[in-house]
């Protein structure tokens, strides 16, 4: 199984049939995903959705037909952290307003600078630094992207997308990766929202350090608690009662569902699983490449992780004359068995492909990790029904099931095999399919840990 080729790097091209007629592919095996495998049945589609699918599917009159004899149908992959769509997230700037109940303390003047618009230095967790939580992917993403093809051309229907910079980013958003307006993607909102550490562009303002960030994390969402708390009680009760203040970086904060949290390390995936105890959140970890030093550990604690096929290798541009470690050489060995670990272990995780510079090796990336132990068929959940469950929209996509959307991939066999070639992809039951052009390579996305 070494490689998707040929027909997963070809464009794609919008079938023009009427989209509220049906459109029936027959005689295919169907991988549901989410039950037994159909050696030989039908998926019916209208009006963007699946209406039936099945071994003895009545076809209707008016439907259009695809002969589905050698193919195999698929849900469509969803990437389950990615940048897609975004294409200039804005920076991250310092909120206007203070904590709850009281006035973000006075800053002094800056110093003349060249840019007007640069905020003085963060002097505490009252000023908000790095802090955007306000700003939701939804309104960000923009279909000229065009990594929105690339992800497509190799199967990707979906992607769950985040603005990315500062400490707390913003948002996200669950999209499908087609459609002629933006509005038209989105498929959830808010999904989550985004945490990073990084500290990068303070300009020596607070925090400094990893315990000041996490601290500030803290702070920021103890903050929340009781703005939405004070909100409550005046909505209960108005009269005789000074109205809480608005603060929008805290109402980012308490509309987000959940919370993501980087942690790549063993050390990483124990600390975010004090900070999420803090934050009074279940686990949502991203990054996992050392998951298989902890799998005990994150099902005892109820995790959830997000693994990136990015895995570890050493830099082109690295010193010859260098030795690694023994630990990054045991963690570009073993990183790729995270996935395995976790699946035996019981631990819900998901993929995504942040940093992968073009589409053509993650189905490399997925393929290493099924050389380490990870089943095939734990593959695909994590590229389908397990990013669906994660961000709540497991009743609309992820599998092939009457009423889900009609997000599906088409091949001529399956899915991670050696000469395997996509021959169509439906997004919102909108039939593409390749054309023999070869694209440019990918930009990469955004790196995210």
């Amino acid at each position: 199984m070494p490689k998707l080729i040929c027909g997963l790097l070809l464009s794609f091209a919008a079938f023009a049939a009427d989209p509220t007629s049906a459109l029936a592919i027959r005689n295919a095996r169907i991988v549901t995903v989410n039950g037994p495998v159909i050696a030989k049945g039908t998926v019916l589609v209208r009006n963007g959705l699946i209406e039936a699918v099945g071994e003895s599917v009545v076809i209707p009159a008016d439907a259009w037909l695809i002969e589905g004899e050698g193919l195999t149908v698929y849900p469509g992959l969803i990437d389950s952290l990615s940048t897609l769509g975004i294409v200039d997230a804005p920076q991250a700037a310092t909120a206007p307003t203070g904590r709850t109940g009281r006035t973000a303390a006075p800053t002094p003047a800056p110093a003349p600078t060249p840019a007007a618009d640069v905020a003085p230095p963060a002097r505490g967790p009252e000023d908000r630094p790095m802090t955007t939580s306000w700003l939701r992917a939804a309104d960000l993403i923009k279909t000229t992207d065009r990594r929105i093809e690339s992800a497509r051309n190799i199967g990707f229907t979906s992607a769950v997308v985040f603005p990315s910079r500062g400490i707390i980013a913003g948002q996200g958003a669950v999209v499908n990766l087609a459609g002629e307006r933006e509005r038209q993607m989105v498929v959830a909102s808010p999904a989550g929202m985004y945490l990073t550490l990084s500290t990068s562009g303070l300009g020596g303002g607070f925090p400094a350090s990893l315990m000041g960030t996490i601290a500030y994390i803290r702070q920021i969402y103890i903050d929340a608690n009781y703005y939405r708390a004070a909100k409550e009680d005046y909505a209960k009760s108005p009269s005789g009662k000074k109205r809480p203040e608005y603060d929008r970086a805290l109402e980012g904060l308490i509309e987000a569902p959940q919370v993501l949290l980087p942690a790549t390390y063993v050390r990483e995936l124990e600390r975010m699983i004090r900070l999420s105890a803090d934050l009074k959140s279940k686990p949502l970890l991203y990054g996992g490449h050392e998951a298989y030093k902890a799998a005990a550990m994150l099902k005892q604690q109820n995790a959830t992780v997000l693994v990136n096929l990015k895995w570890p290798e050493k830099p082109r541009d690295s010193d010859p004359d260098l030795e690694d470690s023994l630990r990054t050489l045991e963690l570009r060995e073993k990183a790729a068995s995270s996935p395995a670990a976790l699946a035996k272990a019981g631990v819900k995780f998901a993929f995504y492909a942040s940093g992968i510079d073009t589409a053509r090796d993650i189905p490399k990336a997925v393929k290493k990790a099924i050389d380490a132990g990870l089943s095939p068929e734990d593959a695909l959940r994590a590229l389908t029904l397990s990013p669906a469950e994660i961000y709540g929209v497991a009743d609309r996509m992820g599998s092939i099931e009457k009423g889900k959307i009609a997000n599906l991939v088409i091949t001529n066999g399956d899915l991670f095999q050696d000469r395997t070639q996509v021959k169509y992809v439906f997004i919102d039951g909108v039939k593409m399919e390749p054309t023999p052009e070869t694209p440019a390579a990918a930009p990469a996305q955004e790196t995210q840990q």
